[in-house]
Order: structure tokens, then C-alpha cells, then sequence
């Protein structure tokens, strides 16, 4: 018993992050959304199921994000409105059953990890989306005995970019979009 306890102790203290590429735990990853609701509210869902790799490497300041989100995994809390939301007008997820986010930079503010940018591919279309990182940590997790990273990003994008224009103007055009995400090495 007090072996384990020194070696986790020890697991602990190790340098915060070497180079490596760490797979995304889809129990602790999701991409979640905001929208304008006819002015009267803010309507919220989020996407439960997810997949996709993270590369990092603090002392060259770079890596690779791939992450990969199930479009047919939405939910709002209402079923019907879930199931128009999947369907050919608007997100068609049977056409367009993944959104696709790649890296093509990390940006860092001194030392730390402060935005990425890269492209979303939803419903066919690739636009440019910077994610804002206003949370990033890396070390070992006791919990499951892993070294991971982990990260709360932000975006702003406009839903009529990607062909999604359905009930404007009285539903909003910007979505707030928001990533939770957990990486672990395997």
C-alpha cells in the first residue's frame, strides 16, 4: 500500500507535460451550444458523444487537435424538437452524421495555451473557427491513474455559414459554442 502511495506521489511531481498524443475521453468531453430564442431566451443543447486525439508538446509549443462529434447525439431536453433538429433541414445528421473540428495552430500567451485555431466541417462546409482556451491543465489524474490534459474552449460562430438558416430572423444566427474536453495517453 504505501509503495503505490509513493509511486503515485511520485507519478505527481514528474514534469507537468512531455510530448505526447493523448486520446479524448468521451465521458468527459462535450460540445455544447447557445442560441437566441425569438429574444425571450437563450435556448441550450449539447452533443453527448465524441471522439478524437490531442498531440502536445509544451516546449515547442505546438500540437495537433482532432475532435470529432457525433451530430445525431444532440440533445436540447425535448425530444421532438431533438428529432426536428437532426432531420434534413437542419442538421441532417443521416447526410452529415459527424462535425469535424482540426487544428491548424495553437496559440500561446507566453508559456500558456490560449487559443486554437483551426476548421469546423458541419453539414458539409469547412470554416475557419478560433476556439478561445479560457481553461487548460495537464498532469496526472489520481482518479483513473493517467496523465491527461484537459480544456474549457469558446467560439462564436454563425450557423447560416454552414447552410443552417432555418427560422431567421427569430432564431439567432450566432451560436455560442462551447468544448469541454478530457485527453488521456492510452
Amino acid at each position: 500500500m504505501r509503495r503505490s502511495f509513493l509511486a503515485l506521489l511520485l507519478a505527481a511531481s514528474l514534469p507537468a507535460v512531455q510530448a505526447a498524443e493523448y486520446h479524448i475521453d468521451p465521458s468527459h468531453t462535450y460540445a455544447s451550444f447557445e442560441i437566441d430564442h425569438l429574444g425571450f431566451s437563450t435556448q441550450r443543447g449539447l452533443f453527448t458523444r465524441s471522439s478524437g486525439s490531442i498531440e502536445f508538446d509544451p516546449e515547442q509549443q505546438a500540437g495537433r487537435i482532432d475532435i470529432r462529434i457525433d451530430a445525431a447525439s444532440l440533445e436540447t431536453g425535448f425530444a421532438l424538437r431533438d428529432e426536428v433538429l437532426r432531420g434534413e433541414d437542419w442538421f441532417d445528421t443521416k447526410t452529415f452524421p459527424d462535425m469535424i473540428f482540426r487544428s491548424q495552430k495553437l496559440v500561446f500567451a507566453g508559456d500558456k495555451l490560449s487559443a486554437v485555431e483551426g476548421t469546423l466541417v458541419m453539414r458539409g462546409e469547412i470554416r475557419p473557427l478560433r476556439l478561445e482556451i479560457t481553461r487548460f491543465k495537464c498532469g496526472f489524474n489520481l482518479a483513473n491513474r493517467k496523465r491527461g490534459c484537459g480544456a474549457d474552449a469558446q467560439a462564436i460562430l454563425r450557423r447560416s455559414d454552414f447552410g443552417l438558416n432555418n427560422g431567421q430572423p427569430f432564431i439567432g444566427d450566432e451560436v455560442r459554442l462551447r468544448i469541454q474536453v478530457e485527453a488521456y495517453l492510452p
